[in-house]
């Protein structure tokens, strides 16, 4: 029976684990619960969370007091082993980088999605219907959230930096603008929902900025958060919505993901 080890992470991981072991894999943990002692120097395959890790020198373990280092991988990991990060690639080692599959980031983006809608219903005095919305980045969360938007009949705008890009949303039926015009005129939406990883929106902005909700998806962050709340805006940060608001979706799209690379790879 083959073994996976799994290190570090949240509830995702937890029901994945299920999902593997219910497809006759063998799974170990470490720091994913408490005084968990997985040993990863007998496992064939090690699979790291959703992000593998936020501060570039820790694996992810939210569930836990664990400090399990990046360098415990190279150190202890059979050197045959496959290992499954998210968003960090360990270099001269077997290493698939799940995040970056299209396979596994377009269907992340239908929670992601969901739970951006779920959060400006929640916090809107109007409906999403008629409410005009601005959508910053036509990538795969953007494409889908604009999709689901303009199916409850918002009307959606979607900022894009690739004439392809722009283009497909305009023959999709949206407007469309350049993400670096953000900046040159007053931004006017009830909703904004940001999806791109860098800062779009700066304080000059912000200052001219007429709308009801600002939501950033992002993990960086499209604007200055606290500028916009001094400013009287209402705004929310929500990176990891998969885990927040449907983590048993997440862990079945990830438990597929991680079988679909591991019997690719045998």
């Amino acid at each position: 029976m083959k073994k996976i080890t799994i290190l570090g992470g949240d509830r995702r991981l937890k029901l994945a684990a299920c999902e593997l072991e219910k497809n006759g894999y063998t799974v170990d943990t470490l720091g994913l619960y408490e005084n968990d002692n997985g040993d990863i120097s007998t496992s064939e395959f090690i699979l790291l969370p959703v992000p593998t890790t936020k501060d570039g020198l820790n694996i992810f373990a939210p569930l836990t007091d664990r400090k399990i280092p990046l360098s415990y991988i190279d150190e202890y990991a059979p050197r045959d082993s496959l290992i499954l990060s998210c968003n960090h690639f360990f270099k001269n080692r077997t290493c698939v980088d799940y995040g970056a599959l299209d396979s596994y980031a377009l269907l992340n983006a239908v929670p992601t999605a969901e739970g951006a809608i779920k959060y400006a219903i929640e916090n809107t005095p109007f409906t999403i219907w008629k409410s005009k919305c601005l959508v910053i980045g036509y990538g795969r969360v953007g494409k889908v959230l604009a999709n689901r938007l303009k199916g409850l009949d918002a009307d959606v705008t979607v900022t894009a930096r690739s004439p392809k890009d722009i283009s497909l949303a305009k023959a999709i039926g949206f407007t469309s603008i350049n993400t670096a015009e953000l900046n040159l005129k007053p931004l006017s939406y009830d909703i904004i929902f940001n999806t791109v990883d860098f800062k779009v929106i700066n304080n000059e902005a912000l200052k001219k900025l007429n709308c009801n909700l600002l939501l950033d998806l992002s993990s960086k962050g499209g604007f200055d958060l606290e500028k916009a709340k001094s400013l009287g805006f209402k705004a929310i940060k929500l990176p990891g919505l998969p885990n927040i608001t449907a983590p048993d979706t997440a862990a079945k799209i990830l438990s597929d993901t991680v079988l679909y690379i591991i019997n690719s790879y045998n």
